[in-house]
C-alpha cells in the first residue's frame, strides 16, 4: 500500500499552478493595478481604460465598424456596444449607418473624440512607465511577446 502523502507535499507538486504563485493570478494582478492606476488618471476625463482603448482605435482608423473594433480589441460586440452608446452620450463618437452595406454600423470620431488624442496618450505613458519602472526595453519586449504568445495560444 503506498505511504499517505501530506497536503502540503501534494500542493508542493501543483505550486506553480496555485494562486498566487501562478503566471494567470500575476498577469490577473498586473492588469488589476494598471486598470486602476489609469482609471484613477482618466478620471477627471470622465472616462474608463476601456473607451481609452476604443479611442485608440478609431485614431489610428476612424470609421470602423462596430465588429471592426472589437476583432482589434478582442472583445464581444455586446460589450462594446454598451461603451460605444456611453461614449456617444458624451458626444466623443457618432454612429452612421455604411451606404454600401447598409448592416454595418460605422463609428466615427467627434471633433471632441479627435481632440482626446493630444491629451489622453500621455496619460496612458505615465501609466506604462510608472508599471515598467527599473525594467529594460529588451525585458519589456520579452514580456510583450510572451504575453502575445500566450493570447495566441488561447485563442
Amino acid at each position: 500500500m503506498p505511504s499517505p502523502i501530506s497536503n502540503s507535499e501534494f500542493l508542493q507538486q501543483w505550486h506553480h499552478t496555485l494562486a498566487p504563485h501562478n503566471l494567470g493570478y500575476k498577469v490577473k494582478l498586473v492588469s488589476q493595478l494598471m486598470y486602476r492606476h489609469f482609471l484613477e488618471r482618466l478620471e477627471p476625463y470622465g472616462l474608463t481604460p476601456f473607451h481609452y482603448l476604443v479611442l485608440c482605435c478609431l485614431w489610428e482608423e476612424d470609421g470602423l465598424s462596430t465588429s471592426g473594433i472589437a476583432d482589434k480589441l478582442k472583445q464581444l460586440g455586446a460589450t462594446l456596444t454598451g461603451v460605444v452608446d456611453r461614449m456617444e452620450d458624451r458626444k466623443l463618437v457618432y454612429r452612421e449607418r455604411d451606404p454600401s452595406d447598409r448592416r454595418i454600423i460605422r463609428i466615427w470620431l467627434t471633433d471632441e473624440g479627435k481632440a482626446l488624442m493630444t491629451v489622453l496618450p500621455p496619460i496612458g505613458a505615465e501609466t506604462i512607465d510608472r508599471s515598467t519602472a527599473g525594467i529594460s526595453e529588451a525585458e519589456q519586449a520579452v514580456a510583450i511577446r510572451v504575453l502575445e504568445q500566450i493570447i495566441h495560444n488561447l485563442l
